[in-house]
C-alpha cells in the first residue's frame, strides 16, 4: 500500500462530486494534497483522466482513479480502517451501488438541468418531475436500508450519506440562485435526513460556504442561454 501522503485529489471546490471525495478521505483519517482546477482554462492535469478529462482524479502513489462513485469504492477498498462507506453483506453493497447510480445517472444532474435551462411552465414541470424522482429515491432507500435510514447510528457517514449530503445539503443555494426545488412542505422527511447530515462536522467542514455558491451558480446563469 502507497504511503498516506501520497495521495493528491484534483477538484473543483463548487463541485459536490470532488468534495464527495475529499470527505472520504477525511472519514478515513487520509492525509491529502488538494490541487484546484480551472475547468474553463483545463491544466495538463487532467492528462490523469484521458477519457473524459474532467475531476474529480485522484492520484495514490502516481496511480489515477476517476469517477466520484468509483474513487469511493476505492478508498474503501484501499483503507479498510473504520468507518467503513460500504457494507460488509454483498446484497446490502449491491443496493447501495444501484442508489447510488440512480442519484447520479437519473436523479441528481439529469434532474436539475432541466430546470435550470428552462422557464415559466416548462421550469414548473421539471421541478415537479425532480421532485417525483426524489419521492422514488427516499421510498426506495428507506424500503432498501431500514436499519440504514437517515443515518447509520446517527454519527458515522455511510456511501450513500456521503454522496446525498455533499449535493442535497446545498439545497438551500439552489433554491436561491436558481429556482425553488425543495423545501420543508414538499420533502420533510428528505429533509430531516439531509439536515442530519449537515450537523456531521467533517461534512460541515467540507461544504462550499453558501455565499460562495449562490454566487458561483448566479455567475454560471449568466453565462448559459436559456430556453
Amino acid at each position: 500500500m502507497a504511503k498516506q501522503n501520497e495521495v493528491v485529489v484534483f477538484g473543483t471546490w463548487a463541485s459536490g462530486f470532488c468534495n464527495r471525495v475529499e470527505l472520504a478521505l477525511k472519514l478515513k483519517g487520509i492525509p491529502y494534497e488538494y490541487v484546484e482546477e480551472d475547468l474553463a482554462n483545463k491544466s495538463e492535469s487532467l492528462h490523469y483522466n484521458p477519457v473524459h478529462k474532467k475531476v474529480p482524479v485522484l492520484l495514490h502513489n502516481g496511480k489515477s482513479i476517476s469517477e466520484s462513485l468509483v474513487i469511493l469504492e476505492y478508498i474503501d477498498d484501499c483503507w479498510k480502517n473504520a468507518p467503513k462507506l460500504l457494507p460488509e453483506d454483498p446484497y446490502q453493497r449491491a443496493k447501495v451501488r444501484f442508489w447510488a447510480n440512480f442519484h447520479d445517472q437519473k436523479q441528481f444532474l439529469p434532474g436539475l438541468l432541466p430546470i435550470i435551462m428552462c422557464k415559466g411552465h416548462e421550469r414548473e414541470q421539471a421541478i415537479k418531475e425532480f421532485n417525483e424522482l426524489l419521492e422514488v429515491f427516499k421510498e426506495g432507500t428507506k424500503k432498501d436500508f431500514t436499519e440504514e435510514f437517515p443515518l447509520l447510528d446517527g454519527k458515522s457517514l455511510g456511501f450513500l450519506d456521503i454522496i446525498v449530503g455533499l449535493h442535497f445539503c446545498n439545497y438551500e443555494a439552489f433554491n436561491e440562485a436558481v429556482a425553488v426545488v425543495i423545501t420543508p412542505e414538499k420533502n420533510p422527511e428528505f429533509l430531516s435526513w439531509v439536515n442530519a447530515l449537515k450537523d456531521h462536522p467533517l461534512l460541515k467542514e467540507t461544504l462550499p460556504r453558501h455565499d460562495n455558491l449562490v454566487a458561483s451558480m448566479t455567475q454560471r446563469l449568466s453565462q448559459s442561454p436559456s430556453v
